[in-house]
């Protein structure tokens, strides 16, 4: 009580140290840097990243790009490998002339070398760059090299892609959250008893929002996927803590004639209420920052924090802005539109065994869709941007012009035997699809000594601890052809040099297909984990928790397997998040029925009328939440042109609903169905029918 009145006694000055914090948000929000690049958060203990680490400190190579050059002479394009050898960061440019002088026909090099990097019109050129593939460093060369070619030249590679994807992204931001508070605010103009209240939540929800952007400054940095989902998942989520405020005001105004007693009341209702509804939704994220993978723990971590902030002023901000505005805001009630629920739970509870015997049938087919769909996931960021970005145009005329799909690099020991070096790339040249290894040995004979070569070139190629290779293979990115080959290289590399590193985008993408593959069980376990103590703690229960749990799991095991059923491909994050999210942020749903119906049952009502009693006052707050949740979603998942974000949000959006219609449905029966064993697991219900009021408080309630 003390904190709800100093709340309302201080309402003025809780809103001037708000607007005043939204000051340094804004600048720790535009100086938050984002990082693009899905493969930086691999574990920095894998040899692959250890591999980008060397290379960058040995060579001074970061990035790589191959620059595709169309219908131009050669002098032409030495002219233009000039040009970018002049901007800044990039390291070096290898071409034809770095090795041999115009005086020497092309024609001269090695046919296979010749066909690997010449057609009849175009030519490539290989770029590395001194800083990492997300580098804002690097990601300004991009564009500058682009500025520098003609439409008739090409940049491919990681750090092209993560250059179109920030582009991408952010161009549409901004219209993410426009879009998120228009749809959410017309949810709420339907659903809620006045129309000026949704407008004062979303000016609440949105400086909470703000202050959690512009506090992940201290982060250094943070994912375009929990740049582009936070506030979309802020608004989304913490929405109806706002909506439990203003009824509990509502109904307290009623009580007092003192508007401002009345909120302190409401204060201290809606702070218990909104606790134990936002540890769920908490315990969901803080489960993400378990993966190995740290973009979970980026996104875990932030969203947390966001929901505690959306906590905090909700009984902080909130209270002092209705206060503020209170006399319009009661003017512009009316009657809400959500229906009661009367009659609809009376037919669901009288045919309860219908719909357990619907959860029995549903639950084998979706978990085996659900299990099927997390096996179809796709890891190839390129192909979550439109198919006519210039990287991707790039790739295409690489796989379609050159048949090259990859292309890794090899770090072996440079006081390895050139002879061993040879054996070696000789062997690596025989495995499926690769097209060729490109080394110092490669590009003199074996009676030849490497000194022939500019030292430019050989610079390039080896340092004094490590010599460098690049080999080129046919097969796409992520995909189980690629994998194997890795394993073969690996295997080679290995026999002959046991300290050879291999390293590169497909290296690094099956490392992050074989980690994300264990993060996902581990999360599953960790999130199901707390939340079953979670609802133990809060229902003082046994076997609720296990009911609970699986109707909202069935719901996920709907929601990841309807792709299975339509075909549709998920981004590899998908099952990962949504399974901890949805549980984490839907599971109060089914929290806020069975305590009603606990409350019940402790009070006198027998089963029946109990559930009834729970179902009939939780329908209009479920249809709120899971609506809510829906619009803040669904708006963002149909316009967004980047599918990791999109198909996020239609996750977030489809369970939603799926949860929302599950716990209406399924979960009063379960409850009818297990109602003795709940009695005999759950405190303080063991004698519930041998109370004595028990038949005067049916009466009041049928």
């Amino acid at each position: 009580m003390r904190f709800s009145k100093a709340v309302v006694k201080n309402r003025v000055l809780i809103l001037i140290i708000t607007f005043l914090l939204l000051i340094p948000s804004v600048f720790g929000y535009i100086n938050t840097r984002v990082n693009y690049d899905m493969l930086d958060y691999l574990p920095k203990d894998m040899e692959t990243v250890i591999g980008q680490d060397e290379l960058l400190k040995e060579f001074g190579k970061g990035a790589f790009s191959f620059v595709i050059v169309e219908n131009m002479t050669p002098l032409q394009v030495s002219s233009l490998k000039a040009k970018i050898e002049q901007v800044d960061h990039v390291e070096s440019v290898i071409w034809y002339d770095s090795i041999f002088d115009f005086t020497v026909p092309m024609e001269m090099l090695p046919k296979k070398l010749y066909d690997a990097f010449n057609t009849d019109h175009s030519t490539i050129m290989a770029v590395f760059f001194d800083t990492s593939t997300s580098a804002d460093e690097t990601m300004q060369a991009i564009a500058d090299i682009r500025k520098i070619a003609d439409k008739e030249c090409f940049v491919s590679g990681m750090s092209a892609l993560v250059t179109d994807l920030k582009e991408l992204c952010e161009k549409e931001e901004p219209i993410y959250v426009a879009i998120a508070v228009v749809l959410a605010l017309l949810a709420m103009q339907l659903l809620l008893d006045s129309f000026l209240a949704p407008i004062v939540f979303l000016i609440s929800i949105g400086m909470m929002i703000l202050l959690n952007l512009g506090s992940n400054y201290f982060f250094g940095e943070i994912s375009y996927i929990t740049k582009a989902l936070s506030a979309v998942l802020q608004l989304a989520v913490t929405m109806d803590y706002s909506i439990f405020l203003w009824h509990s005001y509502n109904e307290q105004r009623e009580k007092y004639s003192d508007n401002k007693e009345a909120m302190t009341v409401a204060i201290r209702a809606t702070l218990s209420s909104v606790i134990g509804s936002s540890v769920t939704t908490v315990a969901g994220f803080v489960a993400l920052c378990f993966m190995s993978f740290t973009m979970g723990r980026d996104l875990g971590l932030v969203m947390a924090k966001g929901v505690i902030i959306g906590v905090i002023g909700c009984v902080t901000v909130l209270p002092a802005l209705i206060l503020v505005l209170d006399k319009p805001l009661q003017k512009s009630r009316h009657r809400s539109l959500i229906p009661s629920g009367g009659k609809l739970s009376k037919g669901i509870v009288k045919i309860f065994p219908v719909f357990l015997l619907i959860f029995a049938i549903l639950l084998v087919p979706s978990f085996y869709c659900y299990k099927k769909a997390g096996n179809e996931v796709y890891y190839d960021i390129s192909q979550s941007i439109p198919q006519d970005m210039p990287n991707v145009v790039a790739n295409t005329k690489l796989k379609s012009d050159f048949q090259m799909a990859t292309q890794h690099m090899v770090l072996t020991d440079s006081t390895l035997d050139p002879n061993i070096t040879r054996s070696m790339i000789s062997e690596m040249e025989k495995v499926d699809s690769v097209n060729y290894v490109l080394s110092l040995e490669s590009l003199v004979g074996a009676d030849v000594p490497q000194e022939v070569l500019p030292e430019s070139i050989r610079g390039i190629l080896k340092g004094g601890k490590w010599e460098l290779m690049l080999i080129n293979s046919q097969y796409g990115l992520a995909t189980d052809e690629v994998n194997h080959q890795i394993d073969e290289l690996n295997g080679i590399l290995k026999k002959h040099d046991p300290k050879g590193l291999l390293i590169g985008e497909a290296p690094c993408t099956k490392d992050l297909i074989e980690t994300t593959d264990v993060d996902f069980r581990i999360v599953t376990i960790v999130s199901v984990l707390l939340v079953f103590l979670i609802i133990a703690i809060v229902t003082r229960s046994l076997s609720l928790p296990f009911i609970l749990i699986s109707v909202i799991e069935l719901a996920i095991f709907i929601n990841l397997g309807i792709p299975h059923l339509t075909g549709a491909s998920m981004p590899f994050v998908g099952p990962i998040f949504i399974s901890t999210i949805q549980l984490g942020a839907t599971v109060d749903y089914a929290i806020l029925m069975t305590t009603r119906y606990k409350e019940e049952r402790m009070n006198g009502l027998r089963r029946k009328d109990a559930v009834w009693t729970a179902l009939r006052t939780s329908i209009p707050s479920i249809l709120v939440s899971g609506t809510g949740l829906f619009a803040a979603t669904i708006g963002v998942a149909i316009y967004s042109d980047v599918d990791m974000i999109s198909s996020m949000c239609i996750l977030l959006a489809r369970g939603a609903i799926v949860s929302m219609l599950l716990v209406i449905l399924i979960l009063p029966s379960m409850l009818m169905a297990f109602d003795g064993l709940i009695k005999r697991t759950t405190a303080g219900m063991k004698n519930c029918d041998n109370n004595s009021s028990s038949e005067i408080r049916k009466e009041q309630y049928v």
